[in-house]
């Protein structure tokens, strides 16, 4: 039987409690200073110090000799499809294409088309290098071409694109002497995306694109189209493994930079915009994936109004190569 007073019949213990071991005392004395920006890896300074050390190490590496550069690793396209011949329609995009001499198997002039100087010039050259010249009705150029395509009278069909390596393409750049900067792509679809980003790329100085084996668009027609014959002048390469690559390209000194509307650091802002540079791009609806970012050495955001959400990939690679080439320039001058 339970005594009156003591709860559940137990006895109640007398005598000191267990103490915390002077745990509470540690917690008291403090973890001691905060250690500087500059020295937390996952803050913005201490990414920056990282890439810096990185870049500086990377050019202590540069006297290696040409032996020890791998071989070349152009690579065809492995996607479905990739063997198929693409149809580059536009007189724009027909006649740089033409003019980089790029291995097509037939130019296709619609009858009664108006002969401009680039149509002339366009049957020139492929008459000069042997391309067999077609002259068709514009319903078989439609068919060829696509209904929403506006080829203007004009298309050629050129096999498969050849894609760089990405290693090759950043040792070419670094060989040519000029400091790198390309843009990577993350989960951009859309091909006129990449025709646009292509065009940005060569008009501010970039020396190429990289886009991801999957999940991406590739070069296709309507990529050469929207790249206004762009895409002849600045190489493309496929990474295997996009993740893979950019820490490739750190262990290179270069600096990696993704662009995403919640970056921590704004455009205008950006330190070692002169340094080597590798812009990666995401997608306008998802942005930029987990992992690409955890990768970046540093996140940065366009600066737009709240009244608009976001800018397309094209757009807003197109606004921050401007940034960047701005940011050499003064740099330089």
């Amino acid at each position: 039987m339970a005594k009156p007073g003591k709860p559940g019949g137990r006895k109640a213990k007398k005598g000191p409690t267990v103490g915390t071991g002077g745990h509470g005392r540690k917690a008291l004395e403090g973890r001691g200073p905060t250690p500087k920006a500059e020295d937390r890896t996952y803050h913005v300074a201490g990414k920056r110090k990282a890439a810096q050390e990185r870049l500086d190490a990377a050019r202590s590496r540069t006297g290696k000799s040409d032996r020890e550069r791998p071989q070349q690793r152009t690579q065809r396209s492995s996607r479905s499809g990739a063997g198929d011949a693409e149809i580059v329609s536009g007189r724009n995009s027909v006649v740089e294409a033409l003019r980089a001499k790029i291995p097509a198997t037939t130019l296709y002039i619609a009858a009664r088309a108006e002969m401009d100087d680039r149509m002339k010039e366009s049957i020139a050259v492929a008459t000069h290098r042997g391309i067999p010249v077609l002259e068709v009705m514009r319903p078989e150029l439609d068919r060829l071409t696509g209904a929403d395509a506006v080829h203007q009278g004009v298309a050629l069909k050129v096999p498969a694109y050849e894609y760089a390596h990405p290693i090759d393409l950043l040792e070419d750049t670094i060989q040519s002497g000029t400091t790198p900067l390309l843009v990577a792509l993350d989960g951009v679809t859309d091909p006129r995306n990449l025709g646009a980003i292509i065009r940005s790329v060569a008009a501010f100085g970039g020396q190429g694109v990289i886009v991801p084996q999957r999940r991406s668009a590739g070069v296709t027609a309507a990529a050469w189209k929207t790249s206004a014959g762009a895409a002849a002048r600045i190489p493309v390469a496929m990474a295997a493994n996009l993740n893979s690559t950019l820490k490739a390209f750190k262990e290179r000194g270069v600096f990696v930079l993704g662009l995403d509307g919640g970056g921590d650091t704004a455009l205008p802002e950006l330190a070692l915009a002169g340094e080597p540079v590798v812009l990666v791009v995401g997608s306008e609806g998802k942005g930029l994936s987990r992992l690409v970012t955890e990768n970046c050495d540093a996140v940065v955001s366009i600066p737009i109004t709240s009244t608009t959400e976001s800018l397309n990939a094209g757009i807003a690679a197109s606004v921050a190569l401007y940034e960047i080439s701005k940011l050499r320039a003064q740099r330089a001058g």
